[in-house]
C-alpha cells in the first residue's frame, strides 16, 4: 500500500535561481508532524513503507527546468504540482487567506468575498486533481490535507469512484451561522468536495459537530454518530487530534547545547520570572489581547516590578499583507507603551522579538521559562502549547492557555483562560506565579504522559485505521449491493418459482419522500406496474405500509394486492375485507396525544398524525438541525413516558411513531405464511420497521433493504427508482 500525502506546500521549497536549483525545508507544524510520522513508517515497516507527497514546490519553475527540478524531488518522492506564482498569490493570499482563513477563525469582518479568488480556488484545486489521478494506484490511500484543497476529494472521487481518500483539516470548522456567510454556491461546492473523502478529520469534537450541521442543513444528509449515508457509499467524519513528535522534542530539551543555552537564559535573568509569548504574526494568535493583560497584570500587582519579564517572540508571517503590518504596527506600540511605563534603568518588562528561531533556541526558550502565555483567539489546534510541555522535561513550569485553542480540550490541567478578557489574562499570570512546584510537577507529569501516548505518530495512526475500516466498511455493503449478478439469480429463481410472494414497502421503496405525506400517492406507472406484477400466476403482492388503511384503501383498490395499514395492525387479503391483526385498545393516545401536539406547536413544520391505533409525528419540513434537537428531545420523553405501556417508539426517516408493542410488520408477514409452502419470497423496505420482516422472513428469503445503512436484510439496493426497476425485470421475466 503507498501513502499519498497531498498538501498546498511540499516539505521543501524550490528556487530556480539562472539556472541553479536549490531545495531547501519548508516549516510549519503539518510538515513537521507528517515528516515524523513517514519516517517513522519508513523504519518500522521498510519492506512495506512507501509514499509519495504531492504539493506545490513554493516558486514558478520556468517549462525547461520542470524535467530537472521532477528529477531532484523524486529522489525524495515528492511530486510538484506546478503553478505560476502569480496565480498562487491569489490563490494562497487571495481565497485561501482573506477569505477561508479568517471566517472559519470566526472573524467575519476580515473575510473578502472576491468571485476571482473564488474562480482561482477551485482552478488551483483542478490542477492538483491532474496531478494526483496520474499518481493513484490500486490499493493506494489518499491523504489530503487542510483548507487549501477542500474541493480535491470530490474531484479525485468524479474521475477515480473507488479511491481510498482521506482529508484532515487543521483550521476549525465554524458553526453553520459563520460558515453560511458564503455564498450559497461556494459553501455548498466546498460541503461536496469534503465528502468527495471517506474520511474526514478534525481536531476537536466542536468542530465534527459543526460540520455535521452544516452539512445537514445545505445538503440533506444526517449522520449516525458521525457516518453519513451517501447515494453511493458511507462515509465517517470522526475527531482526531493532533499530537506532536513528543520524543523529538523531550531529547531536544534534554541535549547539551540546549541545556547550555537554557542555562545562560536563566543567567541573564536571574532572579525574575520569566514569560514566554511564541506564536507567528496573525490576527488569530491573539497576541495584543495577551500583551495588554500582561499591562494590565503590571499595572494591579506592582510589587512584581523588576521580577518578571515577557520574552516576546513573533515569527514573521504573511508580509506584505495590510491586515498584518497594521498587526505589527499596533504590537510596536504596545510594547512600548508597557516598557515605556512600567520600565526603569535596570528593567525591560518585554523583550520583543520579530523574528524566527532555529529549534535549539525555541527549545532553550520552552526549558528556560516559567511560564508561557498561548492564548489564541481561535486555534485549530496550536502544537506549540504541546511542544512546551513536552519540553519540560523537569515538570516544571505553568501554561496558561486559551479555552479557544484545540488544545485546551485535551490539556485540561493547564490555566484555561478567555482570551477575549483581559482581566482573565491577568489574573490567570497572578494565579500562575503563586502556584508551588509540586503542584507544577503533579499538573505536568498527568499532561505529558498523556501527550506521549497521544504524538503525531498515534494521530496519523488512528486516522489512517479509520480510514480503513470506513472502506472495509463501504465493501461489506458493496458485497451486499443487488448487482446485475445477484439480480440474474434472483430473476432466475423468481421465473422458475410456482408460488411467490412480494412483501412491498411503500413510502421511501416505490415512492420516494414528500414534505407532505399527503402528497406522495402512487403514480399511473406504479399501479400499472403494481397491476401487471399482482395479476401474473402464481404472484401474491403484499403492500406493508405504515399508512392508515383509509389511505390505503383509497390509493391501490384497484391493484389486486394483499393490504397491510399501520404496520401490521390492519390487514386486508385479496378479496376480502379489513380485519384487525389482534384486539388492541388505544385508549394511551389520550395520555402521549397532547405532548405530541405541544411538540407540534414548538417547531414550525411539524405536525401529529392519528390513525386508529397509532401516533406520529412528522418533522420533514422543519429546519434541519433544529428539527433533529427537538426530535431527540420528543423521543426521549415518550421513551420515559411509555416505559411502563405495552407501546413502542420509533424513529422512522423523518417521522416518530408510537404504536403498540405486540404488532409490527413482522407479525403482519408471518399471517401470510400460514402453510409456509412459496418457493419464492421477495421482501423491500428501506427504514427500521421494515427490519422486522427482514428478521421473521426465512433465511432464503430476498430482503432487500432500500438505502446503504445497517440492515438485517441480505442485500440493498440505492433508492426507489432501482426498486421499480427491479420489479420490471421481474414482469418481463
Amino acid at each position: 500500500m503507498k501513502l499519498i500525502i497531498v498538501s498546498n506546500r511540499l516539505p521543501v521549497t524550490v528556487q530556480d535561481d539562472d539556472g541553479k536549483i536549490t531545495v531547501s525545508k519548508s516549516g510549519g507544524g503539518l510538515v513537521t508532524g507528517i515528516s515524523a510520522y513517514l519516517k517513522e513508517m519508513n523504519t518500522a515497516m521498510p519492506e512495506n513503507a512507501g509514499h509519495q507527497w504531492i504539493g506545490w514546490p513554493g516558486s514558478s519553475i520556468m517549462e525547461k527546468r520542470k524535467p530537472a527540478v521532477k528529477e531532484i524531488l523524486l529522489k525524495e518522492k515528492l511530486n510538484a504540482v506546478f503553478i505560476q506564482e502569480k496565480i498562487m498569490d491569489k490563490f494562497y493570499y487571495g481565497f485561501c487567506n482573506k477569505t477561508i482563513w479568517p471566517l472559519f477563525h470566526c472573524f467575519p469582518a476580515y473575510t473578502s468575498f472576491d468571485p476571482e479568488f473564488w474562480d482561482t480556488y477551485k482552478f488551483v484545486n483542478e490542477q492538483f486533481c491532474e496531478e494526483v489521478c496520474r499518481h493513484i494506484h490500486r490499493d493506494n490511500t489518499v491523504w489530503i490535507h487542510d483548507y487549501h484543497l477542500m474541493l480535491l476529494p470530490g474531484l479525485i472521487r468524479k474521475r477515480i469512484k473507488d479511491a481510498k481518500i482521506g482529508f484532515f483539516l487543521h483550521i476549525p470548522f465554524p458553526h453553520f451561522e459563520i460558515f453560511r456567510l458564503l455564498p450559497q454556491d461556494w459553501r455548498k461546492e466546498i460541503l461536496e468536495g469534503l465528502i468527495g473523502a471517506d474520511l474526514i478529520g478534525f481536531h476537536t469534537n466542536d468542530y465534527t459537530k459543526y460540520f455535521l450541521g452544516s452539512v445537514l442543513r445545505l445538503l440533506g444528509y444526517d449522520n449516525n454518530q458521525g457516518e453519513i449515508q451517501l447515494e453511493d457509499r458511507i462515509i465517517n467524519i470522526d475527531t482526531f487530534p493532533m499530537g506532536i513528535d513528543y520524543e523529538k522534542y523531550r531529547k531536544l530539551a534534554d541535549s547539551e547545547s540546549v541545556t547550555e543555552e537554557c542555562n545562560k537564559i536563566r543567567r541573564d535573568y536571574q532572579g525574575q520570572k520569566i514569560i514566554l509569548s511564541i506564536d507567528r504574526l496573525d490576527y488569530t494568535k491573539g497576541i495584543l489581547n495577551r500583551m495588554q493583560g500582561y499591562h494590565e497584570f503590571l499595572e494591579k500587582n506592582p510589587e512584581w516590578s523588576g521580577k518578571i519579564t515577557m520574552i516576546a517572540v513573533t515569527v514573521p508571517s504573511r508580509i506584505g499583507v495590510d491586515k498584518y503590518n497594521q498587526m505589527k504596527r499596533n504590537i510596536d506600540e504596545i510594547v512600548g507603551k508597557i516598557n515605556g511605563t512600567f520600565g526603569t534603568l535596570i528593567w525591560t518588562p518585554i523583550i520583543y522579538q520579530y523574528r524566527s528561531f532555529h529549534d535549539e533556541h525555541l527549545s532553550a526558550l520552552y526549558k528556560a521559562s516559567d511560564i508561557a502565555l498561548i492564548t489564541p483567539l481561535r486555534d485549530g489546534m496550536n502544537l506549540i502549547a504541546k511542544e512546551y510541555m513536552a519540553s519540560r522535561s523537569d515538570n516544571k513550569g505553568v501554561l496558561i492557555l486559551s479555552e479557544m485553542a484545540g488544545a485546551s480540550k485535551e490539556m485540561i490541567e493547564t490555566v484555561i483562560i478567555n482570551p477575549n478578557h483581559i482581566e482573565d489574562i491577568a489574573s490567570a499570570i497572578k494565579k500562575s506565579l503563586e502556584i508551588d512546584e509540586n503542584e507544577q510537577i503533579s499538573r505536568n507529569r498527568i499532561i505529558r504522559k498523556r501527550l506521549r501516548k497521544n504524538n503525531v505518530m498515534h494521530w496519523a495512526d488512528s486516522f489512517l485505521i479509520s480510514l480503513i475500516d470506513i472502506k472495509n466498511k463501504q465493501k461489506l455493503f458493496e458485497k451486499k449491493y443487488l448487482d446485475i449478478k445477484i439480480r440474474k439469480v434472483l430473476t432466475d429463481s423468481f421465473k422458475q418459482a410456482k408460488k411467490k410472494i412480494i412483501f412491498l414497502d411503500y413510502d421511501g421503496t416505490l415512492k420516494h419522500f414528500y414534505d407532505e405525506p399527503k402528497h406522495a400517492e402512487p403514480d399511473k406507472e406504479l399501479i400499472n406496474l403494481l397491476n401487471t406484477l399482482a395479476g401474473q400466476s402464481g404472484n401474491h403482492v403484499v403492500l406493508v405500509s405504515g399508512r392508515d388503511y383509509k389511505t390505503m384503501d383509497e390509493w391501490f383498490w384497484e391493484v389486486n394486492a394483499s393490504l397491510v395499514a399501520e404496520h401490521g395492525i390492519w390487514i386486508k387479503k385479496r378479496g376480502k375485507n379489513w380485519k384487525i391483526a389482534k384486539k388492541i385498545n388505544n385508549e394511551w393516545k389520550a395520555s402521549i396525544l397532547p405532548m405530541m401536539n405541544n411538540y407540534s406547536d414548538l417547531i414550525a413544520g411539524s405536525f401529529t398524525e392519528e390513525k386508529d391505533y397509532s401516533l406520529v409525528w412528522h418533522y420533514r419540513k422543519t429546519d434541519k438541525i433544529h428539527g433533529e434537537i427537538i426530535a431527540n428531545e420528543l423521543t426521549e420523553n415518550l421513551i420515559d413516558r411509555t416505559a411502563n405501556m405495552n407501546l413502542q417508539v420509533l424513529r422512522g426517516s423523518k417521522v416518530i411513531e408510537v404504536r403498540n408493542a405486540d404488532i409490527n410488520k413482522g407479525t403482519a408477514v408471518m399471517d401470510f405464511q400460514p402453510d409456509k409452502n412459496y418457493d419464492f419470497i421477495l421482501c423491500i423496505g428501506d427504514d427500521w420497521t421494515d427490519e422486522d420482516m427482514f428478521k421473521t422472513l426465512p433465511r432464503n428469503s430476498y430482503t432487500i433493504k432500500v438505502g446503504m445503512a445497517k440492515s438485517y436484510s441480505r442485500y440493498n439496493l440505492n433508492d426507489s427508482g432501482e426498486v421499480r426497476t427491479l420489479l420490471k425485470e421481474l414482469i418481463n421475466e
